[in-house]
């Protein structure tokens, strides 16, 4: 499966904003992808998800603290002072809706992916990998107080 044939990084943008819009009640401006090895992010929480069945992956938000805290309160409809059970409960949610609609997407092409429930790391100095052999996109997202990053990585099942 290559990107071009399914254009996943419009769909991650079409999945994103759609989730932002309806139940975080925020427009987010979408950069331009990123595709390929490396790169790190300015965050301090990750969400990932793990996606099996006929994509095997990994789908993750990483935000800065800022942010993740503004989109927090925003989700739930309260201040947010520090990262808490409350931030890490609200980007793993986020996370798991995103994924449910590239699912959806998916089983558009009778590719049936199944989800995992979502794992959220906070720290100041970490990092992801996983899935040696897999096609990377990232695509970044502008909100009113920064920017934060989804990323697919994922192969084909056999």
């Amino acid at each position: 499966m290559e990107n071009d044939e399914f254009k996943l990084d419009r769909e991650i943008v079409a999945a994103t904003k759609d989730v932002f819009s309806s139940m975080v009640m925020m427009e987010l401006e979408d950069g331009v992808p990123l595709t390929g090895k490396g790169g790190e992010f300015p965050s301090n929480i990750s969400s990932m998800l793990g996606l099996g069945g006929g994509v095997r992956g990994i789908l993750a938000i990483h935000c800065p603290e800022t942010v993740a805290k503004v989109i927090t309160g925003a989700f739930l409809g309260m201040d947010v002072e520090e990262l808490n059970n409350d931030v890490k409960d609200a980007i793993g949610e986020l996370t798991n809706m995103v994924a449910g609609n590239l699912k959806i997407f998916f089983a558009n092409f009778d590719i049936d992916v199944k989800l995992a429930i979502p794992t959220t790391v906070i720290g100041e100095s970490y990092r992801t990998s996983g899935l040696f052999g897999a096609t990377r996109i990232v695509v970044p997202f502008g909100c009113a107080n920064g920017t934060f990053w989804i990323e697919l990585k994922y192969m084909r099942s056999n």
